[in-house]
């Protein structure tokens, strides 16, 4: 049984630079949020990147979406991780934010 959890990152890129650097960090944004230790597996279909992740001995699947001014995020969590979704979410919110801000 899964949780989903829905986040939306603004940005100011357009979609073809936040595509280019989400493709670049997805790794690291989905790492940080589970605690650094998680191994990703990517595909794009589009402007939509699915992705499938091992972290805390539990396996995630999401995907985002990207647009010319935000990015939205969509992951299925696993109960267990489900019960810390507030903290999950906002690990992901500061890394996407950091990842998609002005350089």
């Amino acid at each position: 049984m899964t949780r989903p959890v829905s986040i939306n990152i603004p940005h100011e890129l357009g979609a073809a630079e936040a595509r280019r650097r989400i493709d670049e960090g997805v790794e690291k944004l989905v790492a940080q949020a589970g605690g650094g230790m998680a191994k990703v597996q990517k595909s794009w279909d589009g402007d939509r990147l699915n992705f499938v992740a091992e972290a805390l001995g539990q396996r995630i699947t999401g995907r985002l979406d990207i647009a010319e001014k935000e990015v939205r995020m969509e992951v299925d969590l696993p109960n267990v991780l489900a019960l810390i979704a507030n903290k999950f979410t906002g690990k992901v919110r500061k890394e996407g934010q950091l990842l998609l801000g002005k350089k």
